[in-house]
């Protein structure tokens, strides 16, 4: 019984991780869009608007290129179900999620990989130009944005001497010193970068516009209608919270319950929604003031990012 307590409160602590990063995501970009309409002199849509829309879509008939093949219906279930499994063994409201052994930085990074791989894969299967186009831009960007990643990642893992996300939250909880340190300043601007890039935000990516020729992620989803457009919809949403909710926790992580209690959970909870919206506002407020790349200038932003990595793994050799 005394094994089988903790176990229950794990799954639990998963799902609501799961539930939260779920219908958080499409309200978090409900608010982004809301500020942005603001900071522009327009009332905007409500908050909720896109909670509405993923409703509407899937009552609607569902429609698919003649010529697509079963991997067009498989990606966006694929989508959803990778940032589902890692939102629930990350340790986004409790560093004490179900599986949490199993929440290592490069575990998460490659089961986010899956996901955008299969979407690239369905915008060419539709057999049009814009999907193409739009697949071979995204995966340009994700090769340039990974080496990044990686030695961000290592960067990050030094401190904490381990890769897994809940052993680098619970480090920097007993010892709050160390986001000050170069080192993990270094490696954290190089993750939001790349943050940046891969959920299709500006400077990369405008998700706002439908101008064929500067498209990347939209052009990728252009074919999708109804239920399918829905699905992706919510998993594209469920990253973005997702990818900003590690960011938020390796930068701030206090809040985040160490247990599985429901009244620290419930503070979790709150923490990470208040953190999240926070960043989720000042992306937007940097969003408005300043304009897409033009995309063959994107490569010297993501080698900025490596750069700064790189700092982050040099500092931490040096400084100690």
């Amino acid at each position: 019984m005394s094994t089988i307590a903790p176990m229950v409160g794990a799954g639990i602590s998963s799902a609501v991780q799961v539930a939260v990063v779920a219908v958080g995501g499409p309200v978090l970009l409900g608010v982004m869009r809301k500020v942005r309409c603001r900071l522009e002199g327009r009332v905007g849509a409500p908050v909720l608007q896109p909670l509405v829309d993923i409703r509407k879509l899937f009552r609607k008939e569902r429609l698919r290129p003649d010529q697509a093949t079963w991997i067009f219906a498989l990606a966006p279930v694929v989508l959803v179900s990778t940032v589902a499994v890692a939102a629930a063994v990350t340790p986004l409201v409790t560093t004490h999620p179900a599986f949490g052994a199993g929440s290592d930085l490069f575990v998460l990074v490659y089961l986010l990989l899956v996901g955008s791989t299969i979407l690239a894969l369905a915008g060419m299967d539709a057999g049009t130009a814009f999907g193409g186009m739009g697949s071979s831009r995204a995966v340009t960007i994700g090769a340039l944005a990974e080496p990044a990643l990686l030695v961000s990642i290592l960067a990050l893992s030094a401190t904490a001497h381990s890769s897994n996300l809940a052993a680098i939250v619970r480090a920097t909880l007993a010892g709050p010193g160390s986001v000050a340190t170069p080192q993990r300043l270094f490696a954290l601007g190089s993750l939001l970068i790349v943050i940046v890039a891969e959920s299709g935000r500006l400077p990369v990516d405008n998700p706002a516009t439908h101008l064929e020729l500067t498209m990347v992620h939209e052009a990728m989803v252009l074919e999708y209608a109804g239920p399918d457009l829905a699905v992706v919809t919510v998993g594209e949403a469920m990253r973005l919270t997702l990818l900003l909710g590690i960011f938020v926790n390796l930068v701030a992580p206090w809040g985040v319950a160490t247990t599985t209690h429901a009244a620290d959970i419930a503070v979790g909870v709150a923490s990470l929604a208040a953190k999240v919206a926070l960043l989720g506002v000042a992306l937007s407020v940097f969003e408005v003031s300043t304009a897409k790349v033009r995309l063959f200038r994107i490569p010297e932003l993501l080698a900025g990012a490596f750069v700064l990595a790189l700092l982050g793994v040099v500092s931490g050799l040096v400084v100690k």
